[in-house]
């Protein structure tokens, strides 16, 4: 699979942060701990090294462990985790400190409050805030930028009630976060003002939840009502939910990579069908990078939607040419690239039938450092296909991702080194083709304002230093 190392932690000097996870809360008249189970189920796209569950009943409950949901979770655990209001998390594999301290959710309390935070995102401030903690006496046990956050909110609930202590650590925090909160028995949800990272609200049976995809409700049996807004501090009760605050800001930067690649296809996202939203990039391609051919494959499963796009448009027809085996792990998420490239012939296989002698149209959804892409373009040549088309749903890579994705230096990106024609070279495709920025925007939805770029152009919606700023992130800046 041609995509980044998406994970939940990134250098910080020898360090890691936890970044890209998936969240989920519920509260309910039952107990939740299997609501919870099975949401993180839905989610373990999002995260497959760790995972974890808080509950509250006359206290906290959290179990957590390494490895996939249902590993670290069994009918005895599941039984321990008392509560009628919860949450959990899944975190994404790291090629350091894959350890269980970082493991989610983080515990913190205080003198009248326990507390339990899940965290999907990245704190660009994150040094600052340890510096702030530590001038109170506050020490560290993970290497978490979710302890921090958690650790905050400890802070500031000493200082005032609830609502207006979360606002307040709300305003310290620069980066992209969604948040699932326990304070006590008080559920809360909290999304950045950007919006970066999804986060939904939906019904289940007895109950309201909050999660990081609509996934969750489909696979429970519930109803997706409505996005967390971005800048929105919204707290989650049994007879439904109500909007304590929402900071404001003139545009959102929504993170186009979930729509590309990281949400799962039949996800909708800010009242846009992701599914939809990769079918017309696939159109798009197809007008901007039209070639000759028998058959368009995709690289499974990232591929497909945009695959079926593109056949649509081209009217090429449509063939799976690459079987998937679904019992090896997601190689992106792999200590090294070596042994991601050396996973990937025991993840995919060609078929013979389909590509010998074929002209093939290949589409994925990105290309990173570009060695998976070359890896299974020779395969496709190898099985006999006579020409190999690569085509690509989302423009060249060019700029470090700050903000939640494993893609920190500009010598990790193909694009920021070579051109196109060398990477086509490099890769071995007889051609190659990226969707333009242009057409991405118009396949997304969204005007060019409202969605994050960065890794495409350099231009971040949050300060980060040495880069260009598209948006300023001063609290100033929030319309109250």
């Amino acid at each position: 699979m041609a995509t980044p190392h998406q994970k939940c932690a990134h250098t910080h000097g020898q360090r890691k942060r936890n970044e890209y996870c998936g969240v989920a809360g519920f509260v309910s008249s039952e107990q939740v701990s299997k609501t919870i189970y099975f949401s993180l189920r839905a989610l373990q796209h999002r995260g497959q090294e760790s995972a974890g569950i808080a509950t509250y009943s006359d206290k906290m409950h959290i179990v957590k462990g390494m490895g996939l949901v249902h590993h670290v979770f069994n009918e005895f655990n599941l039984r321990y985790l008392h509560g009628n209001v919860g949450i959990g998390h899944v975190r994404y594999s790291t090629h350091g400190d894959s350890i269980e301290e970082n493991a989610q959710p983080i515990y913190i309390y205080n003198v009248n409050h326990e507390i339990a935070v899940a965290h999907n995102g990245e704190i660009v401030n994150v040094g600052e805030l340890k510096r702030f903690l530590g001038s109170l006496g506050s020490g560290f046990t993970t290497h978490s930028d979710s302890e921090v956050i958690a650790r905050l909110i400890a802070y500031e609930l000493t200082r005032k009630d609830i609502i207006e202590g979360l606002k307040d650590a709300f305003k310290r925090l620069k980066g992209s976060f969604s948040l699932v909160v326990l304070v006590n028995n008080r559920l809360f949800a909290i999304r950045d003002s950007f919006g970066l990272r999804p986060l939904v609200i939906g019904t289940i049976d007895g109950g309201l939840g909050i999660a990081s995809e609509s996934v969750v409700f489909d696979a429970l049996g519930g109803k997706l009502v409505r996005d967390v807004m971005p800048g929105e501090i919204l707290e989650v009760r049994p007879d439904g939910f109500i909007t304590h605050h929402v900071f404001k800001r003139k545009h959102t930067a929504h993170c186009m990579f979930e729509y590309v690649y990281f949400a799962r296809a039949d996800s909708i996202i800010d009242g846009k069908s992701v599914y939809d939203v990769r079918r017309k990039i696939g159109r798009y391609l197809a007008k901007e990078h039209p070639v000759a051919a028998d058959f368009v494959v995709p690289v499974p499963d990232s591929g497909r939607a945009h695959a079926i796009g593109y056949s649509e448009e081209s009217g090429i027809p449509y063939a799976e040419g690459l079987m998937k085996n679904r019992y090896v792990e997601r190689t992106f998420i792999l200590p090294s690239q070596e042994s991601r490239v050396k996973e990937i012939t025991m993840k995919l296989n060609p078929v013979s039938s389909v590509v010998a002698d074929k002209r093939i149209v290949l589409v994925d959804d990105s290309i990173v450092r570009g060695n998976t892409m070359r890896k299974i373009v020779k395969m496709l040549r190898d099985a006999g296909a006579k020409e190999v088309h690569v085509r690509i749903g989302s423009p060249p890579i060019v700029a470090p991702c700050y903000l939640g994705i494993d893609m920190k230096t500009r010598s990790q990106f193909i694009a920021s080194s070579k051109s196109i024609d060398e990477i086509k070279e490099m890769i071995g495709a007889d051609t190659l083709g990226y969707v333009s920025i242009d057409s991405l925007v118009k396949a997304i939805g969204f005007s060019r304002e409202d969605l994050c770029l960065g890794c495409l152009t350099g231009e971040y919606p949050v300060k980060i230093e040495g880069e260009r700023v598209r948006h300023q992130c001063d609290l100033e800046d929030f319309e109250e």
